[in-house]
This record gives structure tokens, sequence and C-alpha cells, in this order.
């Protein structure tokens, strides 16, 4: 979670897992959008002494809808080249790194990156952009914010930005006791196998993931390149997901020691709305939607009118959920919020509605200014900036998740359900007690270090 290990097959193949992605017009910067995707999932920062780094073997790309047809109209994809500058050693670092550029980094990464738009040309935006190292310890890595994080900040053509490389992982949920047979810490007393209500555990403190974030003008990936100013517009919207893929052949080659790939890239991880393929589709077809485009969603929208986790929570926790229990109709409120985007008249003022094609896309409507006063629990507590209208770092998406399948958001669309008094309580019992946001571009946190990291206690 929200996408970690999230099916067989990419549990087994992290360098291409894709953990979350973010979509938000940028709070320091709103005539830009910053999307981010997160690959590697769980990473221990005493990893070494091979340490995380993105695949040379995998395209990574980022993608965004604005015609309302779920295919990509512009994608920004990475591709990185991993050098070794000392063949003697076994070292990751020769001596302390102090530097982006410092040649006792044994095992440097760089990336190009390139914009393709439907209809073009690939345009190769930057080529050998640096990757910043992973954070070590104070005496390979020290001073790491104020060392690499910057120095791994790249302008590129067109008034963009981006960073690849380690970062803290913002993402946080209970996931000893969400997958201890559905139970949720603050509420455990009342779960059919009680145990005596406890706070909850944030499983993904003091672990980093590797992010690739890009920063860029609103107009490069609007409709009609401009930057929209009315929300009902539905122009104002656009639709984000993150792959990775592989080559379709994959041979052994002996002699050094490793598999290379041949002939043309084939998808094996997406991503869009968090916690979709975990917590939504059914285990048998987990694989099979990691490989298929969003345009093709519509096949997996039974699980998402019907889903498991809402006729699970009843049964669960008994007693607590009599009226989602007595629900049977299709809930028009998850294929809204998920597979289209909600369509204006439902929250007055707001809509992220992309059309009627059924995709798991992050909908985010570019007219919407960041909040002065962002609130974790995003649209459903008012805030309109926040998530399901894309998703920013702080946004409490399993909280928010959570009460939607338990039924807080049925009376959006069918104002005769009265949702159970615990549906707009529903939590995992955890708080964000991972590194701190930043407030600036790349945003995600500097990444906890090896040596200053206890087990689930990050240090910078």
């Amino acid at each position: 979670m929200s996408s970690h290990r999230e099916a067989p097959e990419i549990s087994k193949d992290p360098v291409a897992d894709n953990t979350d992605v973010y979509a938000f017009v940028s709070p320091d910067r709103p005539t830009t959008v910053t999307l981010v995707a997160n690959f590697i999932p769980f990473q221990n920062p005493q990893g070494g002494p091979n340490f995380y780094e993105f695949g040379d073997d995998v395209l990574y790309a980022i993608n965004i809808s604005n015609r309302g047809d779920a295919r990509a109209d512009v994608s920004y994809e990475f591709r990185f080249t991993t050098r070794v500058l000392h063949d003697d050693t076994f070292l990751y670092n020769t001596g302390r790194i102090t530097s982006i550029d410092d040649p006792d980094w044994n095992r440097p990464q760089f990336y190009s990156v390139t914009r393709t738009a439907r209809g073009h040309k690939p345009q190769r935006l930057a080529s050998d952009l640096a990757c910043p190292p992973v954070n070590i310890g104070p005496r390979s890595t020290p001073n790491y914010g104020a060392t690499f994080t910057d120095a791994a900040v790249h302008p590129v053509r067109g008034g963009r930005t981006v960073f690849a490389g380690q970062r803290g992982d913002a993402f946080y949920v209970d996931l000893g006791s969400v997958f201890d047979l559905g139970a949720l810490r603050p509420f455990q007393n009342l779960h059919l196998l009680p145990l005596p209500a406890a706070p909850g555990v944030n499983g993904l403190q003091g672990l980093n993931v590797h992010s690739i974030a890009i920063q860029v003008p609103i107009s490069d990936v609007s409709r009609h390149g401009d930057v929209p100013s009315d929300p009902l517009k539905p122009s104002s919207v656009i639709g984000v997901w993150a792959t990775a893929s592989r080559r379709k052949v994959q041979v052994w080659d002996a002699a050094r020691g490793r598999r290379e790939g041949h002939g043309p890239f084939s998808q094996v991880s997406r991503l869009g709305n968090p916690l979709f393929n975990e917590v939504i589709t059914p285990m048998a077809d987990k694989d099979r939607w990691n490989v298929e485009p969003p345009r093709d969603d519509s096949q997996f929208a039974q699980y998402v009118a019907q889903p498991e986790l809402a006729r699970l929570l009843p049964v669960l926790y008994p007693g607590v959920f009599p009226n989602l229990a007595a629900y049977t109709k299709d809930r028009a409120d998850l294929l809204a919020i998920l597979l289209t985007g909600i369509p204006s008249g439902i929250v007055p003022g707001f809509q992220n509605f992309t059309g009627p094609v059924q995709a798991d896309l992050l909908r985010l409507n570019l007219a919407i200014p960041p909040s002065s006063s962002p609130n974790p629990i995003g649209l459903i507590a008012g805030d309109a900036a926040g998530f399901p209208n894309g998703r920013r770092l702080i946004d409490n998406v399993v909280a928010i998740e959570l009460r939607a399948i338990a039924g807080a958001t049925i009376p959006l669309v069918d104002p005769g359900f009265t949702p159970d008094a615990a549906a707009a309580l529903l939590q995992d019992g955890t708080s964000n007690t991972n590194l701190a946001v930043l407030p600036t571009f790349p945003y995600m946190p500097d990444p906890a270090g090896g040596y200053q990291s206890s087990p689930g206690i990050p240090a910078a």
C-alpha cells in the first residue's frame, strides 16, 4: 500500500513497482503542476552494500490524458544509466561524497527525459541529468539535504523542472494491522476477533522510495495549452497515471551475469488512484490489471460497483455498519470517484469528470488553486484542492478511501441513504510520522539515512 507490492508478479520486481502517484497544482508556483511517481517500495535505509537504484532496463513514464478518452496525450519518459567508476572495489563509495559529481561515488546514475505528445514526434528535453546518491550516513553523505537535494533538481527545456532519486516515503498506513484480517487499531476492540484498542502504527515510518518528480507549466498538460480558470469547464481536468515497462523478451547473458532485454517495451506496472489494485481488484486479476491500459478498465468496474471491502466491514465489525450491510445497489459514488471523476452538480462548485470512459486515473482539476489551509481529508472535508482531486503528499488517502467505501459518500448520489455513524470516523489510526515534506520542489522528504536510522525510526 498504497501500491507497495500490490500484485504477485510485480512484488517480485520492486525496481519496476509503482508505489504512489501524486498530482497537484504546485503550492509555491501555482501556474505549474507537480507530478510525482514513486518506485521501489519498503527501502531499508541501511540496505548496502548494493544500495537501491532505478533500473537501467526499465522505461518509467508519467502519463496525462486531457481529452477524456483515457489515452495518453502527454507522456514524460525517463530512462536511466548507471556507471561504475572504480571496477576494482566492492564499495558504493570509496570515500566521502561531498557533491553530486564526486568521483568517490562509485556508482552514479544519470537519466534522460523525453516528452511525447499525441500525434507528435518525441521531444528529448534533457540527457545525462545526475541523480543524487542514496543517504548512507554522515560520513559518506554528510549534510544530505543541503548537499544533494537541491543539486539534483534540474531545470530543463520549456520552464520544466525535474528530480529523480531516493526520497523518504510520504505515504503512511498501519500495514501490520490492516493486513491482520482487516483490523483498524483504533477500533479493534469492535472487531470480530477483538483486541484492546490501541493507536495505529505507521508501517512505512523510516523507509525510503525512489521518486521521479517533474514540475511543468500547467499549459504543458492542459487540453488547450492554456491555464484553465473555470473549474466547471471539462477542459480544466486532466487524468494522470504512471507506468513502468520492460522489454518484451528477457535473455540471460551468462557472460555478463545479467538479463538483457530485447524487442519493444511492454507495461509491467501502472498506478493512478491509490489502493485501487490493492483492495479492489481480486487476487486472480491483479497481475492482468497491471499490464492493461486505463482505457480498458470497464472490465474491472464490477469490483468497484460491488467492492469486497464494503461487504467485509459489516462482517469484521458486527453491528457497527448495519446500513452499509443492507445497501445492495451498485456503488455509483465509487464508480464516479475512481473511474470517471465526479460530474458537475454533485459537489457545489466542483467537478473532475473526464467523461464516460471508465479508467483508473488520478484526476486533477487544474483550475482549483492550492488551499491556504490544506486538510488531509481532502474533498470530503471541504478542501477541494485535495484527494480525490489529484493527490497531495499530505492527503490521508487511507482514511478518505476507507470512509468512502464504508458509505460516507453514498448520499452524494443516493440522498435516501444514511451512512452509519462510524463511516465518518473510520481510519487506520496512523498519523504522518514520516520525515517532513519539503516546502519546495521536489516536495518529497529527504531520505532517511542508513547510519542515523534505527528500525522504524527515521533520521535525516
